[in-house]
Parts: C-alpha cells; sequence; structure tokens
C-alpha cells in the first residue's frame, strides 16, 4: 500500500503499489505516444515541403518550356465605354497551353512564377506580345496588361517597356499598364521614380482590383495613376445594395476629383451598366457585355485591322 501524504505529513489517501504501478506505465505509454505523434507530425510537414518544393520545381520548369516554345498565349478582354458603348481597348490576359486541358488560367500557374524571378521573363514575354498585336489595331484603341511585384521592384520595368514599344514602333500613349494595391502599398523612392517615368512616356497606370485592400485615398493623390479598376467585389448586388452604391459613389466621385478615370469589372448585367453610368463610370467590362477573346477574334469582331 503506498500513501499520499499532504503538506502536513499526514495521509491524505493510499492506494495499492500495483495501482501507482499501472498509473506510471499509462503515463510513459502516453508520453511514448505524443512524442510518436509529434514526431510523424514534423515528418508529415517536411514530407509536404519536400512534395511542395518538388512541385514548384516542375511548375518552373514547365513555365521555362513555355517560355522557349511559344507555350504561352493571349486573350483579350474588351473594355466598353459607358457613354458610347463601344469598345475603347482591351485587357490582355495570360493562358497556359496544354496539349490535352487546352488553356491553362493563370490562377494555376501565376502563384508558382511570381515567387522567382522567372515571372519577369513571362512578364517581359506579356509586354512585347501584348505590343505587337496592339500595332496592328486602329490608333485609338488601347491595350493594357498586368505587370508583376518582381518587375517593378528589380528595376527592370521601364526598360522591358520602351524595348517593347521599339520593337514595333507603338505609341506609348496607347499602353496601359496595371498595378494590384498590394505591389503599392509599401512602394520606396525607386518604384515611384520607376512609375513617374512610365507616367513620363506617356503610359498610363491602372491601379488593379481596387477595393480588395487598405489602400486610402491618399495613395490616389500621390502616384500617378490614369485609371482605377474596380474589383468585382464592389459591383457585386448592384443596384439593389445601396450601401455599396454609396461606397461606389463616393470611390467614383473621388477618382474623377483627382482627374483618374474609373473602369469596372466583373458587370454582368444591364441594370449594373445603367447604375455604372448613372454613378459616372468610365468603363465596363464582363460577361455580360464581352468574353475574353482571341487575338484574331477580337480584331475581326471590332474592326481593329
Amino acid at each position: 500500500m503506498a500513501c499520499l501524504k499532504s503538506q502536513n505529513n499526514a495521509p491524505d489517501h493510499c492506494m495499492p503499489s500495483s495501482n501507482l504501478v499501472t498509473t506510471a506505465s499509462g503515463q510513459r505509454a502516453h508520453a511514448r505516444a505524443a512524442s510518436t505523434t509529434a514526431g510523424e507530425a514534423q515528418e508529415l510537414r517536411a514530407q509536404a515541403a519536400r512534395n511542395n518544393a518538388t512541385e514548384h520545381r516542375r511548375i518552373t520548369s514547365r513555365l521555362r518550356q513555355a517560355l522557349e516554345r511559344d507555350g504561352f498565349t493571349l486573350l483579350y478582354q474588351p473594355q466598353r465605354s459607358l457613354e458610347a458603348g463601344l469598345a475603347r481597348g482591351a485587357e490582355a490576359l495570360i493562358r497556359l497551353k496544354h496539349r490535352r486541358r487546352g488553356l491553362i488560367l493563370p490562377s494555376h500557374f501565376m502563384p508558382v512564377a511570381e515567387r522567382s524571378d522567372i515571372v519577369i521573363e513571362i512578364g517581359n514575354w506579356m509586354l512585347q506580345q501584348v505590343c505587337r498585336d496592339a500595332a496592328s489595331w486602329r490608333s485609338d484603341f488601347f491595350a493594357s496588361v498586368a505587370v508583376s511585384h518582381r518587375q517593378l521592384a528589380a528595376g527592370v520595368l521601364v526598360k522591358q517597356v520602351i524595348e517593347a514599344l521599339s520593337l514595333v514602333d507603338l505609341a506609348a500613349t496607347r499602353l496601359e499598364l496595371a498595378l494590384t494595391e498590394a505591389m503599392l502599398i509599401d512602394h520606396n523612392e525607386d518604384i515611384s521614380f520607376a512609375l513617374r517615368a512610365l507616367r513620363g512616356l506617356g503610359v498610363g497606370l491602372i491601379l488593379d482590383d481596387f477595393g480588395t485592400s487598405y489602400t486610402s485615398f491618399s495613395m490616389l493623390k500621390r502616384l500617378p495613376l490614369t485609371m482605377l479598376k474596380l474589383n468585382r467585389s464592389m459591383t457585386h448586388g448592384m443596384p439593389a445594395d445601396k450601401e455599396n452604391v454609396a461606397i461606389l459613389r463616393a470611390t467614383i466621385d473621388t477618382a474623377r476629383a483627382l482627374g483618374i478615370g474609373v473602369i469596372a469589372d466583373g458587370v454582368e448585367s444591364e441594370a449594373q451598366c445603367n447604375m455604372l453610368r448613372e454613378l459616372g463610370c468610365d468603363l465596363v467590362q464582363g460577361a455580360h457585355l464581352d468574353p475574353p477573346l482571341p487575338y484574331a477574334n477580337l480584331s475581326a469582331e471590332f474592326g481593329l485591322g
């Protein structure tokens, strides 16, 4: 019999010694099980990291092959004027060619590309292809293309733009570059200089996906922007969502006061078009109006040749 004593050395309660042995054994078994579980979890995490690294290398290799073997293509999302209803430009959307799966959306490969410098090469290819296509269109039709944070942060974007424009003798005023809010929140002097240089060339600058982050209106004042592109979440629920309409009205009014145009993405109904027109939005794009089109189809449908 073993007794457990309190602080005054008086026995509190007693139990058979065999019970203490059983309890101690159970505690040791539990500790071993916990240790094993922790070890297995650590191994699983390590294996997942190795698998992710392997998959990253595989996709990066596939993207490099695509750059070398004409494995990318562009579709163009028309952008229409709300005032005239005519297409005034188009946004370039990259796709990866796959012999069995067709055209793969960028959400399946660009997150990997953005983790390495290969995204700089992909961005350069996009710039050159967009300028090449735009050079064959009529002179009042614009082309916009998204650029990556790495292009901007690495200090190569201005050089890439100048080279792409020069290759086909395209006027800089017909090219617009889309930059996300996340790229500009912590912008430094080098990035500010690059943006001013691009505007000095005549290139338009679009703040893309506005409304998905924490951009303040003061940033709109500081940056040399020409266009504000509203994320589709801002037009969702219109015109019934009165709060969203109020936010849109304030945003559009502020942009117009700063001399910045506004384009709404993801417009899917005539009612949304009418409301955006009433609010003073300049341009719209979305499935309700036009699907993304290959270069040849876009040129033929809108008489751009």
